[in-house]
């Protein structure tokens, strides 16, 4: 389905991989880890598989907790052995990630342009508080919406279908932004619109549907909207 920018009232944004680049994690192993791009790597799929299988157990724990038991989760599995206090240093990291260059200037277009933005993210509110500091779009954004407030996360309908009662839009009306292929196919079977930030020029997944949109930075989905 071909996106529809006439649609669009409202715009949300995933956090992690999308406003803010989490490879910058890898730093903060870099210097306790010998090797550690593997490490990182299993420690961020972990932490969404942690999320996944915690939507159908009924096992949710704020995602900091995910995370950090992910990263301990990868450590393990690479022989890494390290205190509990440097291993909370390393984690910590997600609260100072480095944002996007094209992210402030573009969610600025959307609002000059009429927009309200929010961000729609499994990430618990401290984490979202510490990531919208730093990254300096507290003042261009509406607000933040945890996953924490329905205790689910991404892909679950329920957590899309709160984000529109919480916006105040009905859900047909938001255009949904992210890095995540699996956030794109919640958004869209929620109803929203999903806009796939492609920064790396990876394929399309060859399960499910496209993506109503595929961009490479915010400037883009601007265009689009024609703001």
């Amino acid at each position: 389905m071909s996106f529809d920018p006439y649609r669009v009232s409202t715009v949300t944004f995933d956090s992690y991989s999308t406003l803010v680049d989490v490879d910058a994690a890898e730093q903060a192993l870099a210097a306790r880890v010998s090797n550690p791009e593997p490490v990182s790597k299993l420690w961020r799929a972990r932490s969404l598989e942690y999320t996944f299988v915690a939507n159908q157990t009924d096992a949710y724990q704020p995602f900091y907790e995910m995370n950090r038991d992910a990263l301990q989760y990868a450590l393990n599995a690479h022989d890494v052995e390290i205190g509990t206090e440097e291993r909370d240093e390393i984690l910590a990291v997600y609260h100072e990630l480095d944002v996007f260059d094209d992210v402030r200037d573009g969610i600025k277009r959307l609002r000059d342009g009429g927009y309200e933005c929010y961000v729609v993210s499994n990430g618990n509110p401290e984490m979202l508080d510490s990531m919208v500091e730093h990254a300096d779009i507290e003042d261009i954004l509406t607000d933040t919406i945890s996953a924490d407030e329905v205790r689910t996360f991404k892909p679950d309908a329920e957590l899309y279908r709160h984000a529109a009662a919480r916006t105040g839009t009905p859900i047909d009306e938001i255009a949904h932004v992210t890095a995540g292929w699996f956030d794109i196919m919640g958004a869209q079977h929620a109803g929203m619109q999903g806009v796939w930030v492609d920064r790396k020029g990876s394929p399309w997944e060859t399960f499910g549907d496209d993506p109503n949109l595929t961009i490479e930075t915010f400037f883009e989905l601007t265009e689009a909207l024609g703001v």
